[in-house]
């Protein structure tokens, strides 16, 4: 199966799955996914792993839980509902858990391309000016 006949939804399913067990050990952190021609490619976690306070390492609290990761899944897959035209970006879903409940905020960054819009701009000239010829 080929990645551009899964939904975007199903591979926002996917990554959260893979990222299971690192998610398992964080209690906060950005969940990223990189997306180009609406098929998600590159993804990850960035995250502190290690805090201190008041000069001393601390132990790293226990991460989200499988139902703070299917809660996180779910929100995930329900944000792609904001997404509008775009098909070449990045999501980033900020996370935390605040008593027992995950809490995630999440940021759409679309990008464009002037080379791609230069060739459109172009291809729509040409088509323009054999059409006249007629």
């Amino acid at each position: 199966m080929e990645l551009n006949q899964l939904s975007l939804a199903r591979q926002m399913d996917m990554v959260v799955r893979e990222l299971s067990d690192e998610l398992s050990s964080l209690s906060s952190g950005t969940v990223f996914v990189q997306i180009r021609n609406n098929a998600i490619g590159k993804f990850g976690i960035r995250h502190n792993p290690i805090e201190s306070r008041n000069g001393e390492m601390q132990q790293p609290q226990q991460g989200l839980t499988s139902v703070q990761q299917r809660s996180f899944r779910n929100m995930a897959i329900e944000a792609l509902k904001y997404k509008t035209s775009w098909t070449h970006g990045e999501i980033c879903f900020d996370f935390t858990v605040r008593q027992q409940a995950v809490v995630i905020s999440v940021q759409f960054e679309s990008h464009y391309n002037m080379a791609n819009l230069l060739i459109r701009m172009n291809q729509r000239h040409t088509y323009r000016e054999k059409n006249l010829d007629l």
